[in-house]
């Protein structure tokens, strides 16, 4: 499942092109590779966002923290995110590493510290790709480095394994550099709407708060799974009685991934909700003058609404499919 990056992230934020190595065409090999197959990053970002939401378990677990997680579960992401990476990208088993890219053993080290990749002796020689992923800042990077004894220091754990020295790490190939990382809405909401959204007893009712509260920013679908923890938790946010329906009448109209609701979301200026997004906003009506970003919807004209507007019924969105209903 691919979540695309939003429209205006593009080569700006991404690591300018640095000259590929001469003495290292194993290494240029690999980088081009990956980046043929991920130009912006965007399947990168996917894989790490979902990683984390996977070992969050909002569903089951109601957490949204990194910080909630058990040790052993924090020192597992290293081997999730190697086996989902793979799976994203259909990389062969390596020969001695964990992959093998354009015929070339690489082994995949994550960390959730910058430059706390633990390299163990087997990598030494080998390319690594260094993988880290900052929730809290909502970034993540990504590299290449050959292995050499004289970048790493000097541990001394049981298991042998060596971090690069915090001098050499100038030297990785960086495919992807402090690039977005999509947002973990519920970690970075006003403590006091989260509250208010926990604070709710039903599953329901916890969602219409969120999208009451959590407006005009992307809500991924992992949010809507811990915050409703019910199986059925996609039919909460629909019409017939579910968020769109109960919202409506506060104003307020969720937008999804269907392109009808981007195409709106988009006239707005507002995010536009990617593959298993929402996005929340109050709108009123347009009156003659109004200088505000409009959307035509059931053929009238809708702007976002401030403060002071007026709360009004929300239009009804257009149905994705013959047999929908918002």
């Amino acid at each position: 499942m691919v979540r695309l990056l939003s429209p205006d992230i593009s080569a700006a934020l991404i690591i300018q092109d640095q000259a590929l190595p001469q003495d290292d065409p194993e290494l240029a090999l690999v980088y081009t590779q990956l980046r043929r197959l991920d130009p912006v990053g965007q399947r990168f970002a996917t894989v790490l966002r979902d990683t984390i939401d996977q070992l969050l378990n909002g569903e089951v677990t109601g957490r949204y923290d990194w910080k909630s997680l058990f040790k052993t579960e924090k020192t597992h992401a290293g081997t999730v995110v190697e086996i989902n990476l793979q799976r994203e990208f259909a990389f062969e088993d390596g020969i001695d590493m964990d992959y093998r890219i354009g015929g070339v053993d690489v082994d995949c080290k994550y960390s959730q510290k910058f430059g706390g990749w633990m390299i163990p002796p087997e990598a030494m020689g080998h390319l690594c790709l260094l993988v880290w992923a900052d929730d809290y800042n909502s970034v993540w990077s990504a590299g290449l480095l050959r292995i050499v004894p004289e970048l790493l220091n000097g541990g001394s754990n049981r298991d042998m394994k060596l971090q690069v020295k915090a001098e050499h790490r100038t030297k990785i190939r960086w495919l992807w550099r402090d690039v977005e990382l999509p947002e973990n809405t519920l970690l970075h909401m006003d403590p006091a709407d989260r509250e208010a959204v926990f604070a709710k007893k039903s599953g329901q009712a916890r969602l219409n708060e969120l999208f009451l509260r959590a407006q005009r920013r992307r809500i991924g679908r992992n949010v809507v799974r811990t915050v409703a923890q019910q199986k059925d938790y996609m039919k909460r946010v629909r019409g017939n009685g579910g968020a769109r329906s109960s919202l409506r009448r506060e104003g307020v109209i969720i937008m999804g991934d269907y392109s009808a609701h981007q195409e709106i979301a988009r006239q707005l200026s507002l995010p536009v909700p990617q593959e298993g997004d929402f996005v929340s906003a109050r709108v009123v009506r347009s009156i003659p003058g109004d200088s505000r970003p409009s959307a035509v919807i059931n053929g009238e004209s809708w702007v976002l609404a401030e403060s002071g507007d007026p709360v009004i019924p929300a239009p009804l969105l257009p149905a994705h499919t013959s047999s929908s209903s918002d």
